[in-house]
């Protein structure tokens, strides 16, 4: 029997719940776990469905749910529970966040493959490769930026990405790939956004005085800082901390906060609603 991670999201109204459990039943599934909800600013209802079903494949299973589809003006996703995702990592040179998705994937707390790693340095190509993902150099100048990124949308296809996390890469993604992968693209920001956005936000936090630092894991858009946010988390920092034991301490964060949003994202658990999400733990 083969379990399947079933999405759904349409605007609000009576009896959608009930309609896709009635189908599910209908064509032999268990359901195993759910989650719904209804995001009250934009009064759209998102569900995940988790089920067991041994008899129909993907398609046969995608095909016995069109009605819903068509009932409710539904965009529905489904895969196989075990189908997990591709996932390329961008990075710079903090080798940080990359380990730990590399650790988190090896235990299996991160149920994704990491079949590429792309940075505009060449200090993490061991790491890399090491954990078995190839590693490509794509230096980034003005002059070569949008080669980098006709390259990069490349390796996207070729390696049937499904997502892209930035794992502390330093540079700045132009709108027209922001906008070729919207959704599927986040980004970790070592801040608690919306404060201290763009470059050194824990000397800015140190400059301010705050008591409070953070991590914000959020959906890139063509606007620096501000998409929809994911994930976040916080430390205390006190007067005698400085800009590097900030950042020091911001790592850790870091690290959880990315690691929790790629997982939301790879299981299906979170809801890209235009400027906010929805995200089932």
């Amino acid at each position: 029997m083969k379990k399947y991670i079933l999405t759904l999201v349409c605007p609000d109204r009576k009896g959608i719940l009930a309609t896709v459990s009635h189908r599910l039943f209908e064509i032999g599934a268990n359901i195993v776990e759910n989650s719904q909800c209804t995001e009250i600013r934009s009064d759209t209802y998102c569900m995940r469905t988790c089920f067991e079903i041994s008899d129909l494949n993907v398609g046969e299973i995608r095909e016995s749910l069109a009605g819903v589809t068509r009932e409710f003006d539904a965009e529905i996703s489904l895969r196989e529970e075990n189908n997990y995702p591709n996932v390329l990592i961008m990075v710079s040179k903090y080798d940080h966040c990359l380990l730990d998705l590399f650790y988190k994937k090896r235990t299996g707390e991160l149920k994704v493959n990491i079949p590429v790693v792309v940075s505009n340095h060449s200090d993490l190509n061991k790491y890399s490769t090491d954990n078995g993902a190839e590693f490509h150099h794509i230096p980034v100048s003005q002059e070569t930026k949008k080669d980098a990124e006709e390259e990069l949308l490349n390796l996207v296809k070729t390696h049937d990405i499904d997502f892209v996390v930035l794992a502390r890469y330093m540079q700045i993604l132009s709108e027209d790939i922001c906008n070729e992968l919207k959704g599927k693209i986040i980004n970790i920001h070592h801040s608690f956004l919306p404060s201290f956005q763009g470059a050194k936000p824990y000397q800015q936090a140190w400059d301010r005085g705050v008591k409070l630092i953070g991590a914000t894991a959020h959906y890139v858009t063509p606007e620096l800082d501000e998409g929809p946010i994911l994930a976040q988390d916080i430390a205390h920092v006190s007067h005698v901390d400085t800009p590097v034991s900030m950042e020091q301490k911001g790592r850790e964060i870091e690290c959880r906060v990315l690691s929790r949003a790629v997982k939301a994202h790879a299981s299906g658990r979170a809801f890209l609603l235009d400027d906010r999400t929805v995200i089932f733990d």
